[in-house]
């Protein structure tokens, strides 16, 4: 009751013709994180539901809680690896050494405790920089700080490369703020994935720190090529040889981005979004349908010199960041179509492009992230046809 009564007090102040009043939002943000928004609809017509934006995106974050265990996990679990092999070094290696834990791969609490010290710095950097921007633009629209840059700001840590450098890191959240959500008047109003955004972004601005077989493990001399590289230049059927199996792929102790590389810890976040009817199962159907569909089509054309068309589609689904993306990206309310039947259209889309980028593409071994862009840009001129087809539909019922 002391910390409810010191914003009831503190209020007025914020308020229009208080001393702090351009400040409101900040005001706002902070209230309520702690505590529900006291607003509520005066006039009607209007409706009731317990969903609201908080809610909303607090569920989100819940169901990336098996990404961001696993993720520092295999982090932890790869580095610790490496490390056997070339050593330790670093204020990581110091503070591991001065708790007496040790860099053993088969400890996972030294796993986990490895992995955790990635993530944090890589969260934090990103809270900072994006939760700057987002303030800057509240107060000077004199609009609420939305609460979906929780999520933006999760997700993006996720799909970054654990030796992603922390200027950088801030860079591209900013870059993702900026230029993917505020200059179109901020959330709900952007048509594109401000996370996906800011990852883009660095990935062809900074490639050498984005891709390649050095950035998935941080340990200076380490080279671990990904499940999608390797297939793309030995084909599919050589990742055994790689110490590379299936079951790898789906539990996810591989390498890759820090949070995409669970099949099962994803699956575990869709099992509770669908619970929540938070996603819409409508596009996760077509984004399985499209990929499914083109990679089986591929597989029967078949190739002599691209080894990726002989890739099914079971292995698809496990490698790189698509169940990530099929999960907390293709969901993703705002910039996806809007329609039923837009969103069968939309997923579909974006399942074939995966592929397409994937096998056709040489020049990107992984296609999600560019597959998701090209739906976002594309998912309004879905909705507007099918409105229009559902218009002349009626139209031609009621002559």
């Amino acid at each position: 009751m002391g910390l409810r009564n010191f914003f009831d007090r503190i209020e007025p102040q914020f308020l229009k013709g208080g001393r702090f009043e351009k400040y409101f939002p900040v005001y706002e943000m902070v209230e309520s994180f702690i505590y529900t928004p006291k607003t509520v609809t005066t006039v009607a017509p209007h409706a009731r539901s317990y969903i609201d934006m908080k809610r909303i995106m607090t569920y989100v974050v819940i169901a990336t809680i098996p990404c961001i265990l696993f993720g520092m996990y295999n982090t932890g679990l790869q580095t610790n690896m490496a490390i056997a092999e070339y050593g330790a070094s670093g204020w990581r290696a110091a503070i591991i050494d001065a708790l007496g834990i040790g860099f053993n791969p088969a400890n996972p609490l030294a796993n986990i405790l490895h992995g955790l010290l990635y993530f944090l710095p890589i969260y934090i950097v990103t809270l900072i920089a994006g939760g700057i921007f987002e303030v800057i633009f509240a107060v000077v629209r004199g609009h609420e700080v939305n609460e979906g840059f929780l999520v933006t700001s999760m997700l993006y840590t996720l799909i970054m490369p654990a030796s992603a450098p922390l200027w950088q890191v801030a860079l591209g959240i900013i870059f993702g703020v900026v230029i993917g959500k505020e200059v179109f008047g901020g959330t709900g109003k952007n048509f594109l994935n401000p996370a996906l955004v800011g990852r883009a972004f660095l990935y062809f601005a900074y490639p050498a720190q984005m891709s390649g077989d050095r950035v998935w493990t941080p340990v200076d001399g380490f080279s671990g090529a990904t499940a999608l590289s390797v297939s793309a230049s030995d084909g599919v059927a050589s990742l055994p040889a790689h110490g590379i199996s299936w079951m790898d792929a789906f539990v996810g102790t591989i390498q890759g981005s820090f949070g995409e590389t669970s099949t099962i810890a994803c699956l575990l976040g869709l099992a509770f979004l669908l619970a929540t009817k938070i996603a819409n199962w409508r596009l996760i159907a077509g984004c399985l349908g499209g990929m499914i569909g083109f990679s089986l089509l591929l597989n029967i054309i078949g190739s002599d010199t691209n080894p990726m068309f002989a890739m099914p589609w079971y292995w698809h689904l496990v490698v790189g960041g698509y169940a990530f993306g099929l999960v907390f990206m293709v969901t993703e309310p705002v910039s996806a179509s809007h329609t039923n039947v837009g969103r069968y259209i939309y997923g579909a889309l974006i399942g074939f492009m995966v592929v397409m980028i994937r096998v056709i593409n040489p020049a990107f071994p992984e296609g999600m992230m560019l597959a998701i862009l090209f739906g976002n840009v594309f998912a309004p001129l879905i909705d507007y046809f099918v409105v229009q087809a559902n218009i002349k539909r009626r139209a031609k019922r009621n002559v």
